[in-house]
C-alpha cells in the first residue's frame, strides 16, 4: 500500500484553529518534510493550490505558495519520491500546464504528476476576474474533462487539434514530451466527481471520515470501485487521513481537545459560506463534505488520534478497506509528525512492512 504526504503549502496545515501549531509555508519547510518522507520510504508528496484564505484570527490559508514552482524546486532536491502539483483549471490554459509538467518531468526524471482542481470556492477566482458565473458550479467537471483531453493529446502525441465547448486547439504543439507518463489525480467525492476520476485519472483522493473511525470511508471507496467498473479502468483510492500522535493515547487526545478548543470560528464561517454558494452541490461532494458541521477544524477528514501503536493499528485497518490503494497523510506538526511516522508508526504497520524493509536497505 502506498503512503504519501499532503504537504503544507498554506499556513497552519489542515487545522483551522488558533491553538494548533502555527507556522508559515516556505520552501525550506516543505523541502525538509519531503526529504524526510523520501528517507522514510514514502511513495509520494502532493501540494494543493489555494488562491484565497479563510481569514479569521488564525489567518487560515491567507499565506500560500504556488504549487508547480514549489514542486519544481522539490524535484531538484529529491531522487525517488513521486511529486504531484495541483492546477486550478480556471487559472492556467492546459497547453501551458502541459509544458510546465514536461519541465518538471525533466527535473524529476519522470516522477511528476498533476492534480486536477475543478474549483468550488468562487471567491478564489472572482478576486481575479476569472469566475465564469454560477453556471460553472454545474459544468466544472465538463470543463475539466476538456482540459484533461488537451493535456493528454499533448503529452501523448505532441499535438492537439481538440475542439470543444471550452477549448479549441489548432495544431497546438508540445516538445519535448514527458519521458514518463504523467499521472493525473483528482479528489472528486460526488458521483460526477467519481465519474470524472474513473474516466480520466489514475487515482482519486477520498476523504476519510470521523475520529478514530478508519473504515468509515468504505462507502466512498465503493463508489469509486463501481465507477471504475463502468469505465473498465483501474483507478485507485488514496484516502486522506490526519495523524495526531504521541507517546500515549491520553497525550494525543489532549492535543486534539486543545486544538478544538481554539476552533477559528471566523475562518470556519467563511469556508461554510463558500460551500453554501453552490446550489447544485451534492451532499457527498467535496464542498459539503469538508465544511459541515460548522466547527470541524480538521475539514471533516478522517483523523487518527492516539499513541504510535494505536495509530499504526488504525492505519492498517484503513488500508484493509476494499479499494484503498494508498493513504495520504497530514499532521498537526509536520516535522515532528513525519519523524514520528517514520520512526515510531510505520515500523509497526503490517501494510507497510515491505516498504519499511526497502527503506532500510
Amino acid at each position: 500500500m502506498d503512503i504519501g504526504v499532503f504537504i503544507p503549502i498554506g499556513n497552519n496545515g489542515w487545522l483551522i484553529s488558533t491553538t494548533s501549531p502555527q507556522y508559515m509555508p516556505s520552501f525550506d519547510l516543505n523541502r525538509e518534510i519531503v526529504q524526510k518522507a523520501e528517507r522514510y520510504g514514502l511513495d509520494f508528496a502532493l501540494s494543493m493550490i489555494k488562491l484565497r484564505g479563510f481569514g479569521g484570527k488564525s489567518e487560515f490559508w491567507d499565506h500560500n505558495l504556488e504549487s508547480f514552482t514549489l514542486m519544481a524546486g522539490l524535484a531538484a532536491v529529491t531522487e525517488k519520491i513521486r511529486l504531484y502539483a495541483s492546477v486550478a483549471v480556471l487559472t492556467i490554459p492546459p497547453p501551458i500546464v502541459a509544458r510546465m509538467a514536461t519541465t518538471i518531468d525533466s527535473i524529476s526524471k519522470g516522477r511528476f504528476g498533476v492534480n486536477i482542481v475543478s474549483g468550488w470556492a468562487k471567491d478564489e477566482y472572482e478576486q481575479m476576474g476569472l469566475w465564469p458565473g454560477e453556471v460553472y458550479f454545474g459544468k466544472r467537471y465538463d470543463y475539466s474533462t476538456e482540459y484533461v483531453k488537451v493535456l493528454k493529446d499533448l503529452w501523448n502525441t505532441g499535438t492537439s487539434d481538440f475542439k470543444g465547448q471550452y477549448f479549441q486547439m489548432t495544431d497546438c504543439k508540445l516538445s519535448p514530451r514527458p519521458q514518463s507518463p504523467v499521472k493525473i489525480v483528482s479528489a472528486g467525492q460526488s458521483p460526477r466527481g467519481m465519474e470524472f476520476g474513473a474516466t480520466y485519472c489514475n487515482y482519486n483522493f477520498t476523504l476519510g471520515k470521523g475520529v478514530n473511525t478508519p473504515t468509515a470511508h468504505a462507502p466512498t471507496n465503493q463508489m469509486m470501485i463501481d465507477a471504475a467498473a463502468r469505465t473498465g479502468r483501474d483507478v485507485g483510492n488514496y484516502v486522506l487521513m490526519m495523524v495526531i500522535a504521541d507517546e500515549t493515547d491520553d497525550k494525543a487526545m489532549a492535543k486534539w481537545e486543545r486544538y478544538n478548543e481554539g476552533a477559528d470560528m471566523g475562518a470556519l464561517a467563511w469556508m461554510s459560506g463558500q460551500a453554501d454558494a453552490d446550489p447544485n452541490a451534492a451532499e457527498g461532494g467535496t464542498a459539503k463534505a469538508i465544511s459541515a458541521p460548522e466547527g470541524a477544524i480538521n475539514f471533516n477528514m478522517g483523523t487518527l488520534v492516539g499513541s504510535y501503536a494505536t495509530v499504526a493499528r488504525l492505519l492498517d485497518e484503513c488500508a484493509a478497506v476494499p479499494g484503498t490503494k494508498g493513504i495520504m497523510l497530514t499532521f498537526d506538526d509536520f516535522l515532528i509528525g513525519m519523524d514520528a511516522f517514520g520512526q515510531r508508526i510505520q515500523p509497526l504497520m503490517k501494510s507497510r512492512s515491505d516498504r519499511v524493509a526497502r527503506a532500510a536497505a
